[in-house]
């Protein structure tokens, strides 16, 4: 396996200075969406109960990162330095926009969902940039005293700038929305919460097209991919599983349990491939080949819809008592 990801690594996927404005806007504008659906009020029970979000909240900045550190550290030997960082940036990511929908398709406290949706969202600019340099900086030194890779710099003050950059103001400016034109964010919501997962869609495509592109003759595509997803699958199932297991050890009641368990294993990753296209951040001169992590992000944004409306019909089915 490791061979046919090192084909992935010696990949170099960059876009031009228009199609990564274009990525900018896409992404700008999810955050937008997201950002529409902030009320206050509707999360007052939550805040006067505040264990279920506590926990999620721990679970989803703590939890699933410091388990992917450790995910990748014992599968070190099968994996690529490359793939690895991917892996770590998608775990540091807030939780996608697509979240809400499966948790209530699952019977879940949406409520919570979208709390923990918002939360994460909006200290994204802080928490995403620190845990991607804390995570990052601790595997790139256990792969370095395995003589695996050179010492790599995690992009911390960039990834902050930009971060700062494309999720603050179409955040802020949703928020503004959101809290004084509350009619106008009731009619924008849904529409824009459509769209932006069909602009999702087409980033990630795209994203995998300009890798494929990158393939050298006589190289097998099919299999480089499918050894890719094959760790994303595994990585996506150690999400849901510390989410659903992170609550079930507080003994939190199964309607949060399940939307707990969506939030973490629901990563919002077209941040993370905006990040990683990102000159600014990912400067070319270091991160040269970065066709791993590239395609490790996008197939996560793929893989991440189907494990999720699986789990939400699996949860659909069970009782909640």
């Amino acid at each position: 396996m490791k061979e046919l990801l090192l084909q992935l690594d010696g990949l170099n996927v960059n876009l031009t200075q228009g199609s990564m404005l274009l990525v900018n806007i896409i992404l700008a504008f999810v955050m937008f969406g997201v950002a529409l659906g902030i009320r206050l009020n509707t999360f007052k029970d939550i805040v006067r109960n505040p264990k279920s979000i506590i926990t999620g909240l721990l679970l989803q900045w703590v939890g699933l990162p410091a388990a992917t550190c450790l995910l990748v550290i014992l599968i070190n030997p099968i994996i690529t330095p490359m793939v690895a960082i991917g892996m770590i940036l998608v775990a540091c990511c807030p939780g996608g926009n697509i979240s809400n929908f499966i948790s209530s398709l699952s019977k879940g406290n949406a409520e919570l969902s979208v709390f923990m949706t918002a939360i994460t969202t909006l200290f994204a600019t802080l928490i995403t940039p620190f845990n991607f340099w804390l995570w990052g900086t601790l595997y790139c030194r256990f792969a370095a005293v395995k003589n695996d890779i050179p010492t790599l710099e995690i992009p911390f003050m960039d990834m902050l700038t930009q971060i700062l950059l494309i999720l603050g103001v179409p955040i802020v400016l949703g928020v503004i929305v959101s809290r004084y034109l509350p009619n106008l964010s009731k009619r924008l919501a849904k529409p824009a919460q459509i769209l932006s997962i069909l602009l999702f869609i087409c980033m990630v495509v795209a994203s995998v097209a300009q890798v494929l592109s990158s393939f050298p003759s006589g190289q097998n595509v099919y299999m480089c991919l499918l050894a890719a997803l094959v760790i994303v699958v595994l990585h996506n199932a150690t999400a849901l599983s510390t989410g659903y297991y992170g609550a079930t050890v507080v003994k939190l009641p199964r309607i949060d349990r399940r939307s707990i368990t969506i939030e973490v294993g629901i990563q919002n990753s077209g941040l993370g491939l905006a990040l990683l296209l990102n000159p600014n951040i990912f400067s070319p001169d270091l991160w040269s080949h970065n066709g791993g992590m590239v395609i490790i992000v996008a197939l996560w944004g793929v893989w991440h819809i189907i494990s999720g409306l699986t789990i939400a019909t699996i949860f659909r089915r069970k009782p909640l008592v």
